[in-house]
C-alpha cells in the first residue's frame, strides 16, 4: 500500500493502463470461444441439428454482441499501442479498408442491411443496396486505385469508430467521402443526427467524459470511441475533428498523411 501511495501521477496512469490491457488480454479467449461456438451452431446445422427461427434469431444476436465486444477490446489495445509508439506500417488501399470497416460496423449495428449486402457479390449491387438504406459512398473513381503507407490496423480502427458513431446517431442518412490531395488523405463521415453544440466539439474526444443532453445537444456517450480515434489518428501524424451544421447533422473529418 505504501508503494501505491508513493506513485507519481504518471506511474499511476501507467499501472491503470497495464491493468486494463491485461484484463482485455484475458478476455480475448472467452469471447473467441463464444463467437466460435455460436458460429458453429449457425453454420453446421447438418451436424449440430436444426434451429427454430427464434433460436436462430437469438444466436445471431449473441454473435453480433460477441463481435462488438471483440471489436471494442481490440480497439482499446490499439489505443495502448498508439500511446506506446508501436506501429506496423504497410501499403494498402484506404478505400478497400474503409469498406471492410463499414461492413463490420453494419454487421454489429444494422444486421439486416449487412445480410442484404453480403448476399451480393457484385460491387455495384452492393452500393445500390447501401444507397437504398441511406448509406452513401462519395468517392472519386481515382481513389479505387490509390494506395497509401500507414498503419493499416489503426486506420481501420479510426474509420470504424467514426462510422459506428455515425450509424448510432443517424436518422436516415450516412455519407462517407474520401479524397487525396497534396499528400493528405481526407475521410469525412457525416450523419443526419442531432448534431453537437460547438462548445462540446472537444469534449466528445475526452475519454470517460459524458456529454449531457441539452436543448442543442441530444447525443449522449462516454466519448471513448471518439477519444480513441483521435489518439490513434494523432499517433499517425494526422487528426480527427468535428464539424456541425444545424441543417446537416454532424461531420467527423479524418486527415492523414499518406506515408
Amino acid at each position: 500500500m505504501s508503494e501505491q501511495k508513493n506513485q507519481t501521477p504518471d506511474q499511476g496512469q501507467f499501472f491503470r493502463e497495464m491493468q486494463i490491457e491485461l484484463l482485455i488480454h484475458d478476455l480475448k479467449d472467452p469471447v473467441a470461444v463464444i463467437e466460435t461456438g455460436v458460429r458453429s451452431l449457425l453454420d453446421r446445422r447438418e451436424t449440430n441439428g436444426p434451429l427454430s427461427p427464434r433460436q436462430e434469431k437469438t444466436l445471431k444476436r449473441v454473435l453480433r454482441n460477441a463481435q462488438k465486444t471483440r471489436s471494442m477490446m481490440y480497439n482499446l489495445l490499439e489505443i495502448g499501442r498508439s500511446q506506446a509508439g508501436c506501429f506496423n506500417c504497410m501499403v494498402f488501399s484506404p478505400v478497400y479498408v474503409m469498406f471492410e470497416s463499414l461492413m463490420e460496423a453494419i454487421e454489429t449495428q444494422c444486421s439486416a442491411i449487412h445480410e442484404q449486402v453480403s448476399a451480393c457479390s457484385d460491387s455495384l449491387e452492393q452500393l445500390r443496396i447501401l444507397k437504398e438504406n441511406g448509406i452513401h459512398l462519395q468517392i472519386d473513381a481515382k481513389m479505387t486505385a490509390f494506395e497509401m503507407i500507414q498503419d493499416k490496423t489503426k486506420f481501420s480502427q479510426v474509420v470504424g469508430n467514426l462510422i459506428k458513431n455515425a450509424l448510432h446517431y443517424r436518422k436516415e442518412c450516412l455519407n462517407i467521402r474520401m479524397d487525396h490531395i497534396a499528400g493528405l488523405l481526407t475521410v469525412e463521415i457525416q450523419d443526419d443526427g442531432p448534431g453537437i453544440d460547438s462548445k462540446h466539439h472537444e469534449t466528445v474526444f475526452q475519454r470517460y467524459t459524458q456529454v449531457k443532453a441539452s436543448e442543442n445537444l441530444s447525443r449522449n456517450g462516454h466519448g471513448l470511441g471518439l477519444a480513441g480515434a483521435r489518439i490513434m489518428a494523432r499517433s499517425m501524424n494526422g487528426d480527427v475533428s468535428v464539424i456541425c451544421d444545424k441543417e446537416m447533422g454532424t461531420v467527423f473529418r479524418l486527415v492523414l498523411p499518406v506515408s
